[in-house]
């Protein structure tokens, strides 16, 4: 009943847009930046994206990016701890667990993903610093290099330039012992301002040995002068977060810890470290009709993590640089814009092991490994006539990895063997065609194809064989040839999109911690092809959205761990996902909002078989909010999952016990009110 009420309430909500009146209202061209690394206006080329405004942020009951994001087509959200979005990824176009490899997360145009596993660091961005969010969904390995193959998500920040001075003060308590404060401020001009943002975050969190202590500062300082501007980005965020570890479940044994003991924990002893230090420099000049942009990026990530592991502890510590230089120009040349560039990056990588922080000065693993990848590509956007407008664009992209493991069998816990030193060296390439066409003042169509790719991760690599020795296992870069058609109607108040997408991949980077002797693995091929349906239209002070997601991952054929695949489902890949979002201006100062998510059932983790005969069960999940303003104070309340849905979003499947698995449940109601004054 709630699939079916809330499909026919989305499904009435586009209808009623899609052919909704345009009503006399101003609003300014959208710019948008990710589809050509330029700022231009959104619809000029034949890509799927959407642009979440500042407004619509504000608007959202959620308080993380990751959450926000989930509320539109074709992306979904898993959480392991509902911890402030420490723990969570974004999928783009189920690519289920290895989404976090497939899904490019930039800021201001800058990288987040890392050659490890640990993920886009959401939680040390502040919502009240981004400006807005552009989507970009379907493969962008052309402009975007190696692990766009998803899609991409680039978050822009709010530039302080030609705003009056402002500072502001907040804070927010909620549940589970949440507190949480930010000071910020920003001193502006016509062609020097800078912005300052401090948070400091605290919760207990929903689950025993679930605490969260993060600190972050962000600043942005920024130079114009004609047609030359600068902008320095600098920060830093530290985070102390403990492990409550899954839930399992064993109905041959009677073990429900679900039902039993939701809240509880199987890893009291685990933990988590982090310290990230990032600096940023872009140059932009404007020649004429013409542009060049500069990027400059080091990241410098320190990690420390403990597990318990039932009495054979593991204590691991890591520490990650990343530098990152791209030049890129455009070239207005007749009916031609022509965009050049070059990426050239490289990681630094070391791994320390042992069986407590005390015996780490005498590790019994170091690895150190080094990436460097170097990517050249071109594209071209043809203005074939007043409602014709072409793209075509390539990439070469250079990788290598060397990677060496020492290993010390006389360390305190040493258990293992070093693996032999290697490394890998391959090239690939990007390409893409695409065509927009205006059918109308308000509706366009546009149609895409294109090759994107991917390379492994240092974590990708690093393994035990059958005899659990370590090793570095390459593996085969990933491909994928996408194709897509859509048609996109309406204004910014009143409109909507429609996508039809395909993409087959071959030699997808698996992540296979469960099988010895296997490690991580080149998948067999598969096929991903679905609809996405975005809806949004208003009656004076209402404004109402909808997003619906039909996604299909299944495997075309060959054989894993011994099973034949061929039509499966890929683990983590939902079939349905609709979501609801409402926003209300009760009146000048009162401003309340709602949204509803459901996301249909998904096989678990390690499941490719499909075999279990248990999924992870279908839920809804609706959060509402209240903001008024008064004076220079701005009050709002929450209050998430409304309805005490008990639910979770990964689960992953014993490879030992055949019906046994374990899963992270997420928590149920709660809220928070807060509290924000800005000074004039």
């Amino acid at each position: 009943m709630r699939q079916t009420t809330l499909a026919l309430a989305l499904s009435a909500v586009f209808i009623s847009s899609a052919h909704a009146e345009t009503l006399p209202e101003f609003i300014g061209e959208t710019i948008v930046v990710t589809p050509s690394r330029f700022a231009e206006p959104d619809g000029v080329r034949p890509a799927n994206v959407t642009v979440i405004s500042r407004r619509e942020i504000e608007d959202n009951p959620a308080t993380t990016l990751p959450a926000i994001l989930a509320d539109y087509a074709g992306i979904g959200a898993r959480d392991l701890f509902g911890s402030n979005a420490s723990n969570t990824t974004v999928d783009i176009r189920g690519f289920g667990a290895a989404a976090g490899q497939n899904t490019l997360v930039l800021v201001d145009g800058r990288r987040l993903n890392d050659i490890d596993l640990s993920g886009a660091v959401w939680s040390a961005i502040p919502l009240s610093a981004v400006e807005r969010i552009e989507i970009v969904r379907g493969g962008a390995s052309v402009l975007h290099g190696g692990g766009a193959v998803g899609g991409v998500v680039n978050i822009i920040t709010r530039s302080p330039l030609g705003k009056p001075d402002a500072a502001g003060l907040s804070s927010r308590i909620g549940s589970f012992g949440t507190r949480e404060m930010q000071a910020y401020g920003t001193l502006s001009g016509d062609d020097l301002g800078l912005t300052l943002t401090a948070n400091r975050h605290r919760s207990d969190g929903y689950r025993d040995n679930n605490q969260n202590r993060q600190d972050s500062l962000a600043g942005d300082a920024r130079w114009k002068r004609g047609d030359a501007e600068w902008i320095l980005k600098f920060g830093g965020d530290r985070q102390h977060i403990r492990l409550p570890g899954a839930r399992a479940v064993q109905p041959s044994i009677g073990q429900n810890d679900l039902v039993d003991d939701r809240e509880g924990t199987s890893t009291p002893l685990d933990w988590a470290d982090r310290d990230d230090r990032q600096l940023g420099l872009t140059g932009h000049y404007t020649f004429g009709a013409h542009a060049a942009t500069i990027d400059l990026a080091y990241r410098n990530k320190a990690q420390a993590a403990y597990f318990d592991f039932g009495g054979f502890p593991d204590y691991r510590e890591t520490d990650l640089d990343m530098i990152s230089v791209s030049p890129r120009a455009k070239f207005k040349l007749a009916n031609h814009t022509l965009i050049i560039g070059v990426d050239v990056s490289r990681w630094e990588y070391g791994l320390e092991r042992s069986n407590a922080p005390a015996n780490i000065g005498q590790p019994f693993t170091r690895l150190s490994a080094t990436q460097r990848s170097l990517g050249a590509y071109l594209q071209d956007q043809i203005v074939v006539g007043p409602d014709w407008v072409l793209t075509a664009g390539a990439r070469a992209e250079q990788f290598a990895i060397r990677a060496r493991d020492v290993y010390d069998p006389l360390a305190p816990g040493a258990f293992s063997s070093a693996a032999p030193s290697g490394r890998q060296d391959e090239r690939e390439y990007a390409w893409e065609l695409g065509a927009r066409y205006r059918v109308s003042p308000a509706d366009s169509l546009y149609a895409k194809a294109g090759r994107s790719f991917r390379f492994a991760t240092v974590d990708e690599i690093y393994e035990t064989n059958a005899a659990w020795a370590q090793e570095f296992q390459f593996l085969k870069p990933q491909i994928s040839h996408d194709l897509e058609t859509g048609w996109e109607t309406g204004t910014a108040r009143h409109g909507g999109r429609l996508a039809l997408y395909t993409a087959r991949v071959k030699d997808e980077i698996h992540l296979d911690p469960y099988s010895a002797g296997i490690g991580n693995t080149n998948l067999p091929p598969l096929t991903r092809y679905g609809l996405e349906l975005e809806g949004r239209t208003g009656w004076g002070a209402l404004q109402l959205s909808s997003a619906y997601t039909l996604a299909f991952a299944r495997f075309t054929d060959g054989r894993y761990n011994g099973v034949d695949l061929e039509g499966k489902d890929v683990p983590l890949v939902p079939r349905h996902k609709l979501a609801l979002n409402l926003a209300w201006q009760a009146s000048a100062a009162t401003r309340l909002s709602a949204s509803a998510n459901y996301v249909s059932r998904q096989y678990f983790d390690n499941d490719e078989p499909n075999t279990l005969g248990v999924r992870i069960p279908a839920y809804t999940v609706v959060d509402t909010r209240i903001e008024h303003r008064a004076g220079n104070w701005i009050w709002a309340a929450a209050i998430n999952n409304l309805f005490d849905e008990a639910y979770y979003t990964y689960a992953v499947r014993s490879n030992f016990t055949p019906d046994r698995y374990a899963a992270y449940p997420l928590p149920g109601r709660h809220g928070w009110v807060s509290a924000e004054y800005r000074f004039r």
